[in-house]
């Protein structure tokens, strides 16, 4: 495992003053560029199981996990070895083929709300894709979201967004029309009073809703009790659609994600990261009445020349059958995998009298450095993130690689066992003892 004292990064500070000659910053999506923490991005040269290896030989023990999608752990061999096979036969088709619907069936068992979907190629497109359809099948124009979570970078969606959009302190995006931002209401998480308020103040106006019914792109942030019924009440008395984002949530809080956790039936789904088993792929749907507005069938355009991509589409049927032939052992692995880590680090950091509020559902977490509850993005904002990315860097110099914001969500695969809890509070105690130097308190135990 890598220590402060012998990870070498020379060769990945060399590629990426090379990246920075070609792409903006050098990276292809922001945090990447390890602004909000500091330090050396490593550069990934294969990733394996738990573990991600750098282009200097250091191996890390992986929190973040693509974003998302490997639950089942990086290189899972029936996944890599569908995608092999489906690549022998043609990279793309442009066409039809039965892996469409062989996908769709899946994910219809899982979500049992989806009568009808239709894939894409990510959880922007998937999102944007919804929210189009809801105004076409409504006939209106506003749309509701929430402060501090992220649907994707499509124009109407960067208002108050997370991820990203909140790592670098952005209020939106610069490029965005103030025309179309004007129909999106970003109203306070956690906060129904507010979404009836909005309704109330534009009758017949708002076409959906769309929460992420678990944020994640504001680090993780749960529903409070009856928030998400709420949601569905006042959306089903005003005559607006329900859309739950569930890219991150989908699968990973239970085979039928956040919905059948939190009983809540959405009028449209959007999925993501795992139904494409790491590969580029997103779906949406829902209501057949609703879903059949889309083109050819209706009004709605929609279209994308790699939607249904063979070998996507044969990555996620590798992995949502895996998910589905074994949950019943993956899914209590993988809560009480998270749950040792994920308490066994806030308990050393009250040892040390680091003060953070822990948040996790299921295998998805994250750790907010502050000692007050955080039920909404605001209360995330209050975080210490200069404390946090004092932590990021001493676990990233101990071996293990956390998501590069206090605004992401880390997550847990099946890869993750004893000893990846193991290591991980080891490294975390001495990540902790450096943060302990900064912020104060009792040091900590040897």
């Amino acid at each position: 495992m890598s220590s402060s004292s012998s990870r070498v990064l020379t060769r990945s500070r060399a590629l990426q003053q090379r990246a920075e000659s070609f792409l903006p910053g050098g990276v292809d999506s922001p945090v990447r560029a390890f602004r909000a923490v500091g330090g050396d991005p490593p550069f990934v040269e294969r990733a394996d199981g738990a573990y991600l290896y750098d282009a200097d030989g250091n191996r890390y023990l992986d929190f973040f996990g693509s974003w998302g999608p490997m639950i089942l752990g990086h290189a899972f061999p029936p996944v890599t070895e569908a995608i092999q096979s489906a690549a022998a036969r043609g990279a793309s088709f442009g066409a039809s083929h039965a892996g469409e619907a062989d996908l769709a069936e899946l994910v219809q068992r899982c979500f049992p709300s989806v009568k009808k979907m239709r894939f894409v190629s990510s959880g922007t497109e998937a999102c944007m894709s919804a929210i189009r359809l809801a105004r076409g099948f409504t006939g209106r124009s506003f749309v509701i979201k929430f402060e501090g979570c992220y649907h994707g970078h499509a124009d109407a969606l960067l208002v108050k967004a997370g991820s990203g959009v909140a790592t670098f302190g952005i209020p939106g995006s610069a490029g965005v029309p103030a025309e179309t931002a004007m129909h999106t209401l970003a109203l306070p998480y956690n906060d129904l009073a507010a979404v009836e308020l909005a309704f109330e103040n534009h009758q017949d106006q708002i076409a959906c809703i769309i929460v992420e019914p678990v944020v994640g792109n504001a680090g993780t942030i749960l529903p409070a009790a009856g928030y998400l019924q709420g949601l569905r009440e006042l959306a089903t008395r005003y005559g607006a659609l329900l859309i739950l984002d569930e890219v991150m949530t989908g699968f990973r809080l239970s085979l039928g994600g956040a919905q059948e956790l939190y009983r809540i039936e959405p009028d449209l789904t959007t999925l993501g990261k795992i139904v494409g088993g790491g590969l580029p792929c997103g779906a949406f749907g829902g209501r057949e009445d609703v879903m059949n507005f889309l083109a050819p069938l209706g009004p709605v355009y929609q279209a994308g020349t790699l939607s249904g991509n063979p070998l996507a589409m044969a990555a996620g049927i590798a992995q949502l059958s895996h998910l589905i032939a074994h949950a019943d052992v993956i899914y209590p692995h993988l809560e009480m995998t998270t749950r040792s880590i994920a308490e066994g680090v806030a308990a050393l950091a009250a040892e040390v009298g680091i003060s953070i509020t822990t948040n996790r559902v299921g295998s998805m977490f994250t750790w907010f450095f502050t000692p007050m509850p955080v039920e909404d993005f605001a209360q995330a904002a209050m975080s210490d993130t200069a404390a946090f990315a004092r932590f990021h860097r001493a676990m990233l110099d101990a071996g293990v690689w956390l998501p590069p914001s206090q605004y992401e969500a880390a997550f847990v695969s099946m890869a993750h066992g004893p000893e990846e809890v193991a290591f991980a509070l080891s490294a975390a105690r001495q990540a902790l003892a450096a943060v302990w130097c900064r912020c104060g308190g009792t040091p900590p135990s040897p």
